[in-house]
Order: structure tokens, then sequence, then C-alpha cells
């Protein structure tokens, strides 16, 4: 295989960019940014993401068996940025960005357009990255907005 046609191809993949969070033990949360989130089905209505293996936020979606995504607006890209910390948690990965929690006690944050929040309904764990399939069972919407892209970021992901 040609290895730099196989990047340029995967790289052609659009992406959005999220927050995603999750409950960690009874009172912690974590979260992390990811781009690997897409609906997988209307009824029931299910999301599918991909998060790598052996971090905080992995560990907590598979022993919390929930999770939130937030979507982010265009121009939002520090905020995408807090969350692009090491693997290892450490202190309050949140910061100053303000969030609540709503059903599942997964973060929801106050800056983001929109958000739901997912129970896990499958697992599957090949590769560097777990996907999780969740069924969507809370839901907001903050404002109307344009959702925040990896390309505009300028980075790029694939293979």
């Amino acid at each position: 295989m040609d290895e730099q046609a196989k990047k340029t191809a995967l790289r052609g993949i659009t992406y959005g960019l999220y927050v995603i969070g999750t409950k960690i033990g009874e009172d912690d949360v974590n979260a992390f940014t990811g781009n690997w989130v897409t609906q997988t089905s209307f009824s029931p209505p299910l999301v599918a993401i991909g998060v790598k293996k052996g971090t905080t936020s992995c560990d907590g979606i598979l022993t919390s068996r929930v999770f939130s995504v937030n979507i982010l607006e265009s121009g939002q890209k520090d905020l995408a940025f807090k969350f692009f910390k090491p693997i290892s948690r450490v202190g309050n990965k949140f910061d100053d960005v303000e969030f609540y929690t709503a059903t599942t006690g997964s973060p929801i944050l106050k800056d983001a357009l929109s958000w739901f929040e997912c129970k896990v309904v499958d697992v599957n764990e090949r590769g560097d990255h777990v996907l999780v399939v969740g069924e969507v069972v809370d839901a907001g919407v903050h404002r109307e907005g344009t959702p925040l892209t990896l390309r505009e970021t300028g980075l790029f992901y694939g293979g």
C-alpha cells in the first residue's frame, strides 16, 4: 500500500470537533476533544464515538456506561484545544470552562451550541481506539450556530 496515498485519502474524511465527556466515579467528570462521532441509527437514536484506549475518559466511559457529546461552534477552536490535554489527568481539566450535568451525570459545556447524552449499548475494542455505540437519552440546544470542524482548526487526522 502506498502510505502517502493512504494518508491523503483518509484525510479526505470530513470531521467535526466535539468535547466528549463522561462520569468518572461518583462525583467526578472528565472530557476530551474528539472527532470520531457519527449517528448510526434514527430509531432508536444511536451514536458511535471513537475513544483512545488507556485514557481516563475511555476507562470512565467503559465503567460508567455513559457519555456526553458537546457540539462546539465555529470559532471555538480555543475551547476545543482546552481538552487536548495529556492522557494522564492532572488537576481540574475543566479549569475555567463552565459545565453542568443532566441525565447521565456527564459534563455539558455551557458554551456549547448543543449537546446530547448517551447510555452505552455496544463496545468494540479493536485497534488503538474503542468504538462505543450509545443510545441518545437526553439532548439540548443552547443556541443556533454553525458547528466547528477539524478543517477550520488547521489540523488533519487520518491514517
